[in-house]
């Protein structure tokens, strides 16, 4: 059964327990996700209100395009709760490989820098995915209604912490990346999400809480 199955009950409790799976980058999928589909709770709560439909025709096209390019980051979103798991599971698998002779060792060796490379692609993908949903976020900002703006606020924070959580999944596996190149650029794929995630969240949670204030 997939983890996005799970009842959220079943979910918490899978956490809350001694196996090392779901863990935290399972859980920044599913914070990911829940965060776009709090943006897009906010859309939903716009579209058909008289003041949004006195907009000019091309920011509703717009803002509605906006809503429906974040279900497509939700629905990979979704998916990435499960990978992250089964990347994880692939690394624990390979480590109980036997390792008897040169050959075992080898293959061993392998299998672990696969799972390692796919428990690095995942997060990253969060990440990435997660910085996606928060750029679209502005224009739900502008023109969203004022009276689920709180709702956009805690989306911004479930995508910010989807995205650092994601890449502390990134850089605690990096260190088992054998390829050399391949963990620089990881290293600073890692940097540019964490400075553009920052960039964004500080100016959006800024123009939400002037917006809470008044």
């Amino acid at each position: 059964m997939k983890l996005y199955d799970y009842t959220l009950k079943d979910f918490v409790e899978a956490i809350d327990s001694n196996s090392p799976t779901p863990g935290g980058g399972s859980v920044s999928a599913l914070c990911a996700t829940m965060g776009v589909a709090l943006s897009r709770m906010v859309g939903h709560l716009t579209v058909e209100k008289k003041k949004f439909l006195a907009l000019p025709q091309e920011i509703q096209y717009e803002f509605i395009d906006v809503n429906r390019a974040l279900i497509l980051i939700k629905d990979e979103l979704k998916a990435l709760i499960d990978e992250d798991t089964n990347a994880f599971n692939l690394i624990m698998k390979a480590y109980k490989m036997p390792k008897n002779n040169a050959i075992e060792v080898l293959e061993r060796n392998q299998k672990i820098q696969e799972g390692t490379t796919e428990a690095i692609r995942v997060p990253i993908k969060v990440a990435t995915l997660s910085l996606s949903a928060l750029h679209q976020l502005p224009m739900l900002l502008k023109y969203g209604n004022t009276s689920a703006i709180s709702d956009l606020g805690v989306s911004v924070l479930m995508l910010s912490t989807a995205i650092e959580g994601a890449c502390m999944n990134v850089l605690i596996n990096l260190p088992g990346l054998e390829d050399q190149i391949l963990k620089h650029q990881y290293e600073h794929q890692v940097k540019n999400l964490m400075d553009m995630m920052n960039v964004s969240k500080k100016t959006l949670l800024e123009t939400i809480y002037k917006h809470l204030e008044k």
